[in-house]
């Protein structure tokens, strides 16, 4: 691996068959397929939740274009972050780190990507798609990325791109922005919040190490429970306003309140001193089919 301040990686902690994996599966590596797997779904929530006829070639258009700047917006954050991902126990087997693909490689492949996703979106589906996303790629990049090491404000300017699928699938289908279609951002900004908190909770350590400036590390854990505390109920509100703004059925009222109930309370069992690592392990876990439980309820509920 070619780097100014190359970093050793031990035998040990890379897998037998590391120097053995194919080409396109570190490439594919570099895309994070379970995070761009998420990505995806939210799309595509917000595309089926937006009024009127869809063409179904042309959806399919947008989730390829969308997936393509996904993988391009993760690998270009994988070679930026090539350096501390190495000092980090989830991370340091991934390609860069393992020096099983060149940081040059990485980049060029993060450049080819969005260079074919973004164009494919404003040619075959329409603008505002393309801009949505090319807004989500910068800010993730160029914003986001370098923030982490710096302030633990990141984790909210990073809400932000991870919020906008909706708003891309939305704008995919129906060419603007309406209510419904920001109500989904802003249940997406909100859960990423305390679903985050949690996992900066139980992996502190590997973030002080590697220089992220996440809130376990900056104020401590009792501070981030309590942020989780009240991110988690603002995030509970935030998804009761459809239904009382009328875009949706009292069935998604009922699934979204009982469900957010659950999430809520077990956020609370956190404040008591002795809910450590296990607790935050949780509660990240759980607050996964939280969200797809909302999501689903509001596409099929949406008026």
């Amino acid at each position: 691996m070619t780097s100014a301040n190359p970093v050793k990686v031990d035998a040990d902690l890379e897998p037998a068959s590391a120097s053995r994996t194919p080409l396109l599966v570190s490439l594919v590596q570099l895309t994070k397929p379970g995070v761009g797997g998420l990505v995806m779904v939210t799309a595509l929530a917000g595309a089926l939740s937006a009024p009127g006829p869809r063409s179904t070639p042309k959806l399919l258009i947008a989730l390829l274009g969308t997936a393509l700047v996904v993988g391009a917006a993760n690998t270009l954050n994988m070679y930026m972050e090539r350096q501390s991902d190495a000092l980090m126990t989830r991370t340091r087997t991934r390609p860069l780190p393992t020096g099983r693909l060149a940081p040059e490689v990485a980049l060029i492949f993060g450049i080819v990507l969005a260079t074919h996703g973004l164009p494919l979106l404003s040619l075959l589906v329409n603008p505002l798609t393309a801009l949505l996303t090319a807004a989500a790629l910068a800010s993730y990049v160029f914003v986001y990325t370098p923030l982490k090491q710096v302030s633990s404000l990141a984790l909210h300017v990073g809400a932000i791109p991870g919020a906008l699928p909706p708003l891309i699938g939305w704008a995919s289908v129906h060419g603007t922005l309406s209510a419904p279609a920001w109500a989904l951002f802003a249940i997406l900004f909100m859960w990423q919040l305390p679903h985050f908190l949690a996992i900066a909770i139980f992996r502190r350590e590997e973030y002080a190490r590697a220089g992220h400036q996440v809130l376990p590390v900056v104020k401590g854990v009792a501070a981030t429970k309590r942020a989780i505390v009240g991110y988690a109920a603002v995030f509970v509100g935030v998804t009761l306003l459809p239904y009382w703004l009328g875009m949706v059925s009292v069935v998604y009222l009922v699934l979204a309140a009982l469900s957010g109930a659950a999430f809520f309370g077990y956020a609370l069992v956190g404040l008591r001193e002795s809910s450590g690592d296990r607790w935050a392990r949780k509660l990240f876990r759980a607050s996964m089919p939280h969200l797809v439980l909302v999501m689903t309820a509001f596409v099929l509920s949406a008026h």
